[in-house]
């Protein structure tokens, strides 16, 4: 379908990367040196630098963030059917990585204000058998962590956060991904750094970093023995070349998360005078937002609103937009194998049907964003 474009004569797609020139002096002297493979010297370096960042002793390049998630969560050696607990208004990743490796994932329902994960609904449903909980950061405030990993503390249960969407935030001026046991980030395109494609791994512990190495990288023996297999890994590697390119991103984190920031402020000065839909703040108690993407919920005043018609119109103006994530306890595929019939996920349900973002990359204008608020406010006032 041919896209109408705005009076800019541009299409405004839901997320543009910025490319810096950095990139360019990294990929050619990758290209020039001939060594692309994950065994090369810029990987090692990328992984340090992110490491040192995030402030973590170990990082672990992974091929994407669903990846990061599976690695990190196998390299805890869980017993089959142990729980864990994640999140039900989330990427589907999060769900995929407890049942591949046939742990039981327990859900929880999100806060209608922040999006992420119910704290008190977390602790509620820590039983004996939860060995670990993946605190998945959403959208552009961080999960508040602190009761929930005092509680995990205590009960020897592992943590797992998940900080794809959050590179650059703070908790409680901690920075994210330095939180629990393992962390994991996503280098997509549309992250605050991106290499295309890619993931990274972060933990403080040594035990776990050799462990994750190995499983990203088929569970390969040592010398002589390296074609005996002492695990079942995956061939998730990351190359020199995106590693050259993660090099040239990292050079530019602090503009990234200022951006970000910026964009979101924009966007909210514009739009909250409107009364019929709910936008974030810059702040809140414990953060202040990153705005990894720039939200937009419909308030239950507004049925005469529809999400979808909104969305429509966006696009023939020639603006793109992403609905909110379609939570898990409703995915068709999971039906026979997440059990939920006794509880409940109104929240989710709700911004899931009545959410959707707007055009948030690095590489956006100020320019189209204001375009952009003027399309929203002619079709929600």
């Amino acid at each position: 379908m041919k896209k109408k474009l705005n009076s800019n004569n541009k299409f405004i797609p839901v997320n543009t990367p910025k490319i810096y020139n950095s990139e360019k002096t990294y990929v050619q002297k990758c290209l020039t040196s001939g060594w692309l493979s994950s065994e090369g010297k810029f990987v090692k370096e990328f992984e340090k630098k992110f490491s040192t960042y995030n402030k973590r002793k170990f990082g672990i390049s992974v091929s994407n963030g669903t990846a990061a998630l599976e690695i990190a969560l196998k390299s805890l050696n869980l017993k089959k059917n142990s729980e864990v607990i994640i999140p039900t208004f989330s990427i589907i990743s999060t769900a995929l990585c407890v049942i591949k490796l046939g742990l039981k994932p327990i859900l929880i329902d999100c806060d209608i204000y922040s999006w992420n994960m119910k704290k008190d609904e977390v602790i509620r449903k820590i039983t004996k058998k939860t060995k670990a909980i993946v605190i998945t950061h959403i959208y552009g405030y961080p999960v508040d962590m602190k009761e929930i990993l005092s509680v995990a503390k205590k009960r020897k249960i592992y943590v797992i956060e998940d900080a794809a969407e959050l590179m650059g935030s703070k908790y409680k001026s901690k920075i994210c991904g330095s939180f629990g046991d393992i962390s994991t980030f996503s280098f997509y395109a549309n992250k605050h750094i991106t290499t295309g494609e890619g993931g990274m791994i972060l933990t403080n512990n040594k035990k776990i970093e050799k462990k994750c190495r190995s499983l990203r990288n088929l569970c390969f023996g040592i010398g002589k023995n390296r074609f005996q297999h002492d695990d079942i890994g995956w061939n998730y590697r990351f190359s020199n070349l995106q590693a050259a390119v993660g090099l040239g991103q990292l050079k530019n984190i602090n503009w990234a998360i200022k951006r970000k920031k910026e964009i979101g402020r924009i966007y909210y000065n514009k739009l909250k005078d409107i009364k019929n839909i709910y936008i974030q703040k810059p702040k809140n108690s414990y953060s202040e937002n990153i705005y990894w993407v720039f939200g937009i919920l419909l308030k239950n005043n507004s049925r005469k609103i529809n999400r979808d018609t909104i969305v429509k119109k966006l696009l023939k103006k020639g603006i793109q937009t992403r609905n909110f994530f379609f939570p898990m306890h409703k995915q068709k595929i999971f039906k026979n194998i997440i059990s939920h019939k006794k509880e409940k996920y109104p929240n989710s349900e709700y911004i899931a049907k009545n959410g959707f973002y707007l055009p948030s990359g690095l590489g956006l204008s100020n320019k189209n964003i204001v375009y952009i608020c003027e399309q929203v406010k002619k079709l929600l006032n």
